[in-house]
């Protein structure tokens, strides 16, 4: 197994969160693996290629608590997650 990469920066973990909440809702229940388009500010990458991020949620109360907003639809969700964000750290695999 590879290292990884905790992300950082605000404008990636904003995506991270809203694709963390998408796949949450399709699924019905807390992801701990999401995937994401490769970035293309490198140039030209394979559109098919996608990035894998590792989720781990630092507080099994905070996974019960995101999974119980699940059923209660995307904006209860949404609100859950942006509450407990902190809790939530992403990692890319490098």
């Amino acid at each position: 197994m590879g290292e990884r990469l905790k992300i950082t920066d605000p404008e990636k973990l904003a995506l991270l969160y809203e694709r963390f909440r998408d796949v949450c809702l399709v699924e019905k229940e807390v992801w701990k693996e999401i995937f994401m388009p490769r970035d293309v500010s490198q140039g030209p990458v394979r559109t098919n290629i996608q990035e894998r991020y590792e989720v781990e949620i630092t507080d099994p109360g905070i996974e019960a608590t995101l999974e119980a907003n699940i059923v209660l639809g995307q904006n209860a969700l949404a609100a859950a997650i942006q509450e407990y964000r902190e809790h939530l750290v992403f990692y890319r695999q490098v």
